[in-house]
């Protein structure tokens, strides 16, 4: 028969080992509470009046080029870094309520951005000002969705070294 001290070692390591396991448990329940919510869950939280568009609304727009205006409210480094559509307006969103005279009122506005976020903050602001508002698209999820009509910016070979004279 085991010693009363064996007994007692025994029943201590039997509960640092539940403890361990509860604690295990209790993290990885934490990190799935905590994570990244799912794609359909963060569309569902959209939050502006402006339609969010996606890829098959976005290439039904540029098969009508003559009666759409692509607005890019990205900084010139994110359209360098992700991309852009092949014509469009850019006004950076910082600017946009100042620069209203320049966005024609005669074709209706995509407004574009990464994630389409701004995009749906801007389309709010201009259709609140009377301007025909298609949508908000974000060229990210365009692409991520296998829209062709980005296009990223490839900087030019370099130029020969050319000979001394």
């Amino acid at each position: 028969m085991p010693s009363m001290k064996h007994q007692h070692l025994h029943r201590t390591l039997r509960s640092i080992s539940l403890l361990a396991s509860l604690a295990a448990l209790g993290s990885a329940a934490h990190a799935q509470q905590n994570a990244a919510p799912p794609a359909a869950a963060a569309s569902a939280a959209w939050k502006y009046k402006t339609t969010h568009v996606h890829r098959a609304d976005i290439d039904a727009l540029l098969a009508h080029p003559d009666k759409v205006l692509l607005l890019d409210l990205r900084r010139p480094d994110e359209q360098i870094q992700y991309g852009s559509f092949p014509a469009f307006l850019s006004i950076q969103f910082t600017e946009l309520e100042k620069s209203l005279d320049y966005i024609p009122r005669d074709r209706q506005i995509l407004t574009v951005s990464n994630h389409a976020q701004r995009a749906g903050a801007a389309g709010d602001l201009l259709a609140s000002k009377g301007y025909r508002v298609a949508g908000a698209a974000g060229s990210e999820e365009y692409e991520n969705e296998g829209g062709k009509q980005v296009a990223h910016i490839r900087p030019p070979a370099p130029r020969p070294a050319s000979a001394p004279q």
